[in-house]
């Protein structure tokens, strides 16, 4: 099996959404943040080393969210609730990048696998001081 992370990535109250640019299969699609995980990484470093890789920012990470999400062949997404520690996210491996708020979440075409963990992230999406 092997394990793909993603961030969810929070800022007062919005969810950052990644537009993939390749492969041509899923180009043009919205995911969340991440990619897999390398032999002998952890999940947690394997998502923070991607976030840097993709988005040019560090992040810190939560919380897990409850779940693993089949993405095919062989595939599993475990995904994580972050915010920003450093840096503000460019578009370095995608082709565009989006902060949605809850009503917006579907203002975009997730990709299939990430849908399921995008609803799975939606509670956790509430405005900064919201209870």
């Amino acid at each position: 099996m092997v394990i793909v992370v993603g961030a969810a990535i929070i800022s007062d109250g919005r969810l950052l959404a990644a537009q993939r640019a390749a492969p041509a299969s899923l180009a043009g699609g919205w995911e969340l943040p991440g990619g897999k995980v390398d032999p002998g990484e952890s999940d947690e470093a394997a998502l923070i080393r991607e976030c840097k890789e993709e988005l040019d920012v560090l992040v810190e990470l939560l919380e897990r969210v409850e779940g693993d999400w089949p993405l095919g062949e062989g595939k599993v997404l475990r995904v994580w609730t972050a915010r920003l520690s450093q840096g503000e996210p460019v578009a370095l491996e995608h082709m565009a990048l989006r902060w949605l708020a809850p009503a917006e979440l579907g203002d975009v075409a997730w990709l299939p696998g990430d849908l399921p963990a995008v609803e799975a992230v939606r509670p956790y999406l509430r405005p900064s001081g919201a209870s």
